[in-house]
């Protein structure tokens, strides 16, 4: 199915020479080879950590805990811009239901990208990799809420796993994206979050990184927190960006509305960059996924 949203999205160099206090200010992130500039923002909650709050109650999970292809109750799979390319200049084909690409296995959901081209399948547009984008898009969705993965992100020059979500409805990015987690092979420690939105997309979304030096070694909790006031993102606990709603209308705050979540895997493009062909296959690992929110 293609989707207008996937425009997807930018060359964003500035992010990894980053310095960035948590929770004081929000980054606007300039084009490739550009610099990054301070963008003042809103007045936030100031707090460093980050945990399920008072009140919440889990209300929609993936343990992960059957072994083979994953549940189609809860998640489907985005292949549409196969036969065309994917944006960025994204190298990679994204199998549907293909075991060797997605599939559970000792209570680990395993997203496995691999040095090869699927030229029998009716879709395939040329690409000499393979991978898999899992969504919960017309599964479920959610507006607000306090979100928990924990996965291993892989390693290798070319690699660009992700955490995001995006707008149910509409257009991107009128709709807005937000990524919890990403992350290039090439500089594996480095693990950053970026807000999409009409008023800054792209190179030009607000972001903030910080370093995870075992990120590809050891499983962590990425992690966020999203209410009507303000968005916040975290690893292990740790805030690393916040993101206050302005209250100044939906070019720079359409989050009052359904997103649903994807994981995926992308290989090269504008940012991923130049692969190396020798780390294949390399493997996300995700052991769970927890959304909770606070009883309406």
């Amino acid at each position: 199915m293609k989707q207008l949203y996937t425009a997807r999205r930018r060359s964003m160099s500035a992010l990894s020479t980053m310095s960035v206090m948590p929770v004081i200010f929000t980054m606007l992130l300039a084009g490739c080879g550009g610099e990054a500039h301070s963008q003042a923002a809103p007045a936030v909650t100031a707090t460093t950590s980050l945990t399920v709050p008072d009140g919440y109650t889990l209300v929609w999970s993936d343990e992960f805990a059957v072994n083979g292809l994953p549940d189609t109750t809860k998640w489907t799979y985005d292949t549409g811009m196969n036969k065309q390319g994917w944006h960025n200049h994204e190298l990679q084909y994204y199998s549907r239901a293909r075991a060797d690409n997605s599939q559970i296995r000792d209570g680990k959901l395993l997203i496995t990208a691999r040095k090869e081209a699927l030229s029998g399948e009716a879709d395939w547009g040329g690409q000499n990799y393979t991978s898999a984008r899992l969504t919960t898009q017309g599964k479920q969705d959610w507006t607000y809420g306090y979100f928990e993965i924990r996965a291993k992100l892989p390693c290798g020059k070319g690699s660009w796993p992700a955490i995001w979500m995006l707008g149910s409805k509409g257009d991107w990015p009128a709709m807005g994206e937000l990524d919890i987690m990403e992350q290039i092979g090439k500089e594996p420690a480095n693990v950053f979050s970026t807000i999409h939105t009409t008023a800054g997309s792209g190179a030009n979304g607000t972001g903030a990184n910080t370093q995870i030096p075992d990120a590809c070694t050891a499983f962590h909790t990425y992690q966020m927190l999203w209410t009507g006031e303000q968005i916040s993102f975290g690893v292990d606990g740790k805030i690393h960006l916040v993101y206050a709603n302005p209250h100044t209308g939906l070019a720079r705050w359409p989050f009052d509305a359904p997103q649903f979540l994807i994981l995926n895997i992308a290989i090269g493009g504008d940012l991923g960059g130049a692969v190396d062909d020798s780390v294949f296959p390399i493997q996300m690992e995700i052991d769970y996924v927890r959304v909770y929110q606070k009883p309406k």
